[in-house]
């Protein structure tokens, strides 16, 4: 499983990154998780409104700070 946080290096951004490391070593899960950065690339999934959530090329969450259990459950699906 490929994760990608999307932000600029907010704090939102980097909560996100944070919380979404934790939702992976707890849950046990077999995953990369990257935070990008690049604004084109950003741009590339359609996203707007920061931070953002990619799970395998697909965007789960935009524009929210979501919560480790919010993050355990967008990950189990």
């Amino acid at each position: 499983m490929e994760i990608k946080v999307l932000g600029t290096g907010c704090a939102g951004c980097k909560a996100l990154f944070e919380t979404t490391k934790q939702a992976v070593a707890d849950l046990g899960i077999d995953a990369t998780v990257v935070k990008e950065e690049d604004m084109m690339k950003i741009i590339s999934y359609n996203v707007m409104k920061l931070p953002g959530l990619v799970v395998d090329n697909v965007v789960v969450s935009a524009g929210k700070r979501l919560s480790l259990e919010e993050v355990k459950q967008l990950l189990s699906k």
